[in-house]
């Protein structure tokens, strides 16, 4: 990697570090090809990215941000999961670790939170954005269903007691 490559990566790493609503720390302790092209499709999925980096220009792009403390847990084969989605990088990474002992997370930041592995895997719990938006529609959804339900029962009513009279007026 040349100075010119070097210097693209921390400017992209930058551009992550204070655009991506989380960023997750692994390492990576052995992940074959498959394995990774196997993540990173997961990853790619959920709505998250994956970036493997040296830890010196991962430092580096780290300083100056809010979550520049992330920086204590690059050392050794670290990889970087991010997305917009505060919850998918999460999600996805400690769903792989619990099937993979190759990979092994370590932490991350939220916003300007800094998360440490239980925290990591407590917002892996949490429902996604998306899961979160279906849950309100069916919210909003439900006053309405309600509403009509209610303003057919009488109509309904009626319909049932017409039908009772003209019953005993035809078994008269």
């Amino acid at each position: 990697m040349d100075r010119v490559q070097k210097k693209e990566m921390v400017t992209f790493l930058k551009g992550v570090f204070s655009d991506a609503a989380s960023v997750i720390v692994v390492r990576n302790a052995g992940l074959d090809v498959s394995e990774m092209t196997s993540l990173r499709t997961q990853m790619r999925e959920a709505g998250a990215s994956l970036k493997v980096a040296k830890n010196r220009l991962a430092r580096l792009a780290l300083e100056g941000t809010e979550i520049e403390s992330i920086g204590g847990y690059l050392k050794g084969p670290a990889v970087l999961g991010y997305s917009d989605d505060p919850v998918a990088a999460a999600k996805v990474l400690v769903k792989f670790a619990k099937k993979n002992d190759k990979i092994e997370v370590l932490g991350g930041a939220m916003g300007s939170l800094m998360l440490d592995l239980n925290a990591v895997k407590a917002l892996a719990e949490l429902p996604s954005l998306d899961e979160l938006r279906g849950k309100l529609v069916g919210l909003l959804q439900a006053p309405a269903g309600n509403l009509v339900s209610i303003t057919q029962a009488p109509g309904g009513q009626l319909a049932r007691v017409f039908g009772a009279y003209g019953s005993q007026g035809d078994a008269a």
